[in-house]
Parts: structure tokens; sequence; C-alpha cells
């Protein structure tokens, strides 16, 4: 199993999930975070925005799977612009479902 963790633009999200679900993934945990990237931030007329806010969307999936799920976050969060976010890759050891017990590789 792995976890891929997206962090992307708060306007994209609704759209990466509905097509996340579309494509049979729905098990999704999204939190409003924030932060910066490289470009430490944005300079405005109204100040210097060092954190900008993003969301973060959580998914567990099979190892065969990473590639759809990447691919689709990347076309529904790209604008082409800086910011649009990062997509990180990891794997998961052990999973266990709280309400069963039930342990999953």
């Amino acid at each position: 199993m792995l976890l891929v963790k997206a962090i992307v633009r708060p306007e994209k999200s609704n759209a990466i999930i509905d097509a996340l679900y579309e494509t049979g993934f729905t098990a999704i945990t999204k939190m409003d975070v924030s932060g910066r990237g490289k470009q430490k931030g944005t300079t405005t007329e109204a100040g210097v925005f060092d954190e900008l806010p993003k969301t973060l969307l959580y998914i567990v999936c099979e190892d065969k799977d990473k590639d759809t799920i990447v691919e689709v976050i990347m076309k529904h969060a790209r604008t082409g612009e800086h910011g649009d976010g990062r997509i990180f890759v990891s794997a998961v050891e052990e999973a266990y479902t709280i309400s069963t017990g039930e342990k999953r590789l």
C-alpha cells in the first residue's frame, strides 16, 4: 500500500476529489493547511504573505493505483502557475480498521 499526499490550491480541491471519486477512489482525507513553497510566499500591494492557504489530500491506495491517482490529481490541480502544489508518495507498512480491529497490509 502507498500513501499519496497532495498539497493543492484550495479552489482546486473539490474538482480533484470529484475526479478521484469518478475514477473509483472514494476514500480521501482532506485538511486545510497553510505553508509556502520555494517561492517563499507571495507579495501583493497589501504586503508579503509567507504562509498561503492550501489543501492537503491523503489517499491510501494499492501500489497498482498510484499512477492513476497521481495523473488525476495533476490534471485537475494544474494551473501552470507557481503554487499549484506538490504530490508525495510514501509506503504504508500497516493499516488498521478501528471498528473491526482488522489489520490490512
